[in-house]
C-alpha cells in the first residue's frame, strides 16, 4: 500500500497540474515588443525610476536601451551608495537625472529606500520601476504602455528573460520562472482573485497616483520580496494588475555558474516560505514525492504504470516553458535534477537565516 500511495499521489499531482483551469504551466500570458512602435512613440508621461547599487558593468546597457524606446521619456537613477562607476555612467546619458542616495535607515530594504528617495522626483502619470540590469528591446516600453491602457490595468509587469550563457543557466534559469508560475499562477494573479497577487520587480509599470495612494514605498519598506508585496497592496486596494512573460525584457546580468544562481535563489527562498521550518519540511516532502518517487518506482512491479504517468505528466508540464525560451525539449528530462538543486538552495537559504542572516545583496546583510 505504501508503494502504491507513493506512485499514485505524484501521478495525481502532475495530472492535476495539467488539468487545472488556470494552467500554471502555460506561457499564454506574455507580451513581446511591437516592432511598429518605435522611437516616435510619445513617452513624456512616463518616468523610469531605477535604483542602482554598484551596477557599473550593466547600467550603461540598460540606459542605452531606454534611449531607443520613444520620445520625451524621463529617467531618474538613484545611486544607492555605489563604490564603482555607476553614477558617472548614468550621468552621461541625456534626460537622465542621477540622485545620490542617502545612507540606509534602520528598517528599510536597500532597493525600497532608493525607490522612496527617487519617487519624490516623479511628476508624470506613469512610473516604470526598472532594475539596473534590465534591458528593454526597441518598442517594448511603448508596447507595455499601450497594453496597460487598452486593458485598463493600474499595474503591469513583465518577467525578464534571464541570460543563458552556460549549461547551468539552461538547466536552472527556465526552471526558476517555471516555479515562480507554479507558486504565483499568472492567470489567478491577473484575475480578480484577491488571494493571489504577483509582479516581476525588474520591470513594473504603474500609475504614479496608485503608488502614492497605497503609501509606497514606505508601506513595504522592509519587504525583501518587494515586487509581490507591492502587487498584493495594489490589488487589495481595489486596482487591477497584470503579470506576463517577455523575451524582449532581458536581464543582462550574467550568471553562468552554479554559485551565482545559488546566490540569487538562496537570498530569498526561505523568505518565500515565511521563515517557516514547517513549510520547509512540507516543501521537502512534496519535492521528494513529486520528483523523486516517479523515478524511483519506474521499475517497481505493479506500480510502474503510475510512476511512468507521473514522470510523463511532469515532463509535459515543463515543455511549454522550454519552447517559449527556445530551448531543446531534452532539458525536460533533467527537471528532477533541477528540483534537487533548488531544494538544496532553499535549505541553504534556511541555514543562512538560522545563522542570523535574513538576506544579503550587494554587500548589505539583513539580519534575521
Amino acid at each position: 500500500m505504501f508503494m502504491l500511495a507513493c506512485a499514485l499521489l505524484p501521478a495525481l499531482m502532475w495530472l492535476g497540474l495539467l488539468l487545472v483551469p488556470w494552467r500554471p504551466w502555460s506561457t499564454r500570458e506574455h507580451l513581446e515588443a511591437d516592432p511598429t512602435m518605435g522611437q516616435a512613440f510619445d513617452l513624456s508621461d512616463v518616468t523610469v525610476l531605477m535604483p542602482a547599487r554598484n551596477e557599473g558593468d550593466v547600467i550603461g546597457i540598460t540606459l542605452a536601451g531606454l534611449q531607443r524606446q520613444g520620445t520625451g521619456l524621463h529617467v531618474v537613477v538613484v545611486d544607492d551608495q555605489s563604490t564603482d562607476t555607476t553614477a558617472s555612467i548614468a550621468a552621461a546619458f541625456p534626460r537622465t537625472r542621477v540622485i545620490s542616495g542617502q545612507p540606509l535607515p534602520e528598517g528599510w530594504a536597500g532597493k525600497l529606500w532608493a525607490l522612496e528617495q527617487g519617487s519624490t522626483q516623479v511628476h508624470t502619470a506613469l512610473t516604470l520601476l526598472l532594475d539596473a540590469d534590465i534591458q528593454l528591446q526597441p518598442g517594448m516600453l511603448a508596447t507595455l504602455v499601450a497594453y496597460k491602457r487598452r486593458e485598463q490595468r493600474q499595474l503591469v509587469s513583465l518577467m525578464a528573460d534571464l541570460r543563458r550563457t552556460s549549461g547551468w543557466d539552461r538547466l536552472l534559469l527556465p526552471v526558476f520562472v517555471y516555479y515562480f508560475k507554479l507558486l504565483y499562477p499568472f492567470a489567478l494573479s491577473n484575475s480578480q482573485n484577491r488571494f493571489v497577487a504577483a509582479a516581476a520587480g525588474g520591470c513594473i509599470l504603474v500609475d504614479t497616483q496608485v503608488l502614492r495612494r497605497i503609501g509606497a514605498f514606505a508601506s513595504l519598506r522592509d519587504a525583501l520580496i518587494d515586487d509581490c508585496t507591492l502587487a498584493r497592496q495594489v490589488k487589495q486596494a481595489g486596482y487591477r494588475i497584470w503579470l506576463g512573460l517577455s523575451r524582449d525584457v532581458v536581464s543582462v546580468r550574467p550568471y553562468g555558474t552554479l554559485a551565482s544562481i545559488h546566490q540569487m535563489v538562496a537570498r530569498s527562498a526561505f523568505t518565500q516560505l515565511g521563515y517557516s521550518t514547517g513549510l520547509l519540511l512540507v516543501v521537502t516532502a512534496v519535492f521528494s514525492l513529486a520528483y523523486g518517487a516517479p523515478l524511483a518506482l519506474l521499475a517497481a512491479p505493479r506500480v510502474w504504470p503510475l510512476a511512468l504517468t507521473a514522470w510523463l505528466a511532469m515532463t509535459v508540464s515543463y515543455l511549454p516553458m522550454l519552447r517559449y525560451y527556445r530551448l531543446s525539449p531534452l532539458w525536460a528530462l533533467l527537471l528532477p535534477l533541477s528540483a534537487v538543486l533548488y531544494l538544496a538552495m532553499t535549505w541553504s537559504s534556511a541555514i543562512r537565516y538560522w545563522r542570523g542572516v535574513r538576506s544579503q545583496w550587494k554587500g548589505r546583510v539583513y539580519s534575521s
